[in-house]
């Protein structure tokens, strides 16, 4: 009895499963696209509030700008593997908040959201386009569904999820933010290197769809990199790969980005 209940439990994870365009990873999809992208206007519209919105106009034309030519290159490329309706239901936003955060963030269904404090650090358009490309990349491989889905798995062994979803209580909230990429969860810190290193591969393709030079990552990484101190933590301790890996990574997948 206990075999046939793994094995019956191992289809329903099984089916459960989608797959993350261009690298074709097979990944855990427990939770809804309707319902992920809903919890995230929900939680976009409430840091949108918050702000402040910067009032900067040549920021937010950048960011508009830069962000609908990415947009673009997403909606082209499913489009040529016949798979629009992965991008069904999104309405993609394109926001800039005045904070001295070294950040930007792209939820399900296109809600980004950029930092004026990384702008110094991109530069140009095409150092804003490394940036969007990585978020966007984040939020059209469903990296939210898959955090939720795991982390939902963890808390609550695959039961209620939707009750969990429904009830949109101040922890799903959080868990919500966290598995979007505005927070952070010390459990899925390895989960999280992974989503990112395919976020930089996704987000090249994308960036260089848009006409954008997906060498222009190497460059931006490199900034970053020199702007980080001593007191960084090492990469076994972070969300993110270290900027080494990440521009040794870049590197190897420049020849594939260079194709598009």
């Amino acid at each position: 009895m206990f075999k046939k209940l793994t094995l019956v439990a191992g289809l329903g994870l099984l089916a459960a499963c989608a797959t993350v365009p261009i690298t074709g990873r097979r990944q855990l999809s427990l939770v809804g696209d309707s319902e992920v992208n809903s919890l995230a206007t929900t939680q976009y519209r409430e840091v949108v509030a918050k702000g402040p919105l910067s009032t900067n106009a040549e920021y937010n034309a950048q960011v508009r700008r830069v962000g609908q030519r990415i947009q673009a290159a997403v909606e082209t490329y499913f489009r040529q593997q016949n798979a629009s309706d992965q991008l069904a239901g999104y309405q993609w936003e394109f926001n800039v908040i005045q904070d001295k955060q070294e950040n930007a963030w792209c939820m399900p269904g296109g809600k980004v959201a950029v930092y004026t404090g990384i702008l110094p650090i991109t530069k140009d358009d095409t150092g804003l386009a490394v940036v969007l490309g990585h978020e966007i990349a984040h939020a059209v491989a469903k990296h939210g569904s898959e955090r939720m889905s795991q982390a939902l798995l963890q808390q609550a062994g695959g039961q209620a999820l939707s009750a969990a979803l429904a009830s949109n209580a101040p922890a799903t909230q959080q868990l919500a933010l966290q598995a979007f990429g505005v927070g952070s969860q010390v459990g899925l810190l390895k989960y999280g290197r992974n989503q990112e290193s395919e976020a930089d591969h996704l987000g090249l393709i994308f960036m260089a769809m848009a006409g954008y030079n997906p060498e222009g990552a190497i460059a931006f990484w490199q900034r970053m990199d020199a702007r980080e101190n001593a007191a960084s933590p090492p990469e076994f301790l972070s969300t993110h790969p270290s900027n080494g890996t990440r521009i040794a990574d870049i590197q190897r997948e420049l020849p594939e980005a260079r194709k598009y």
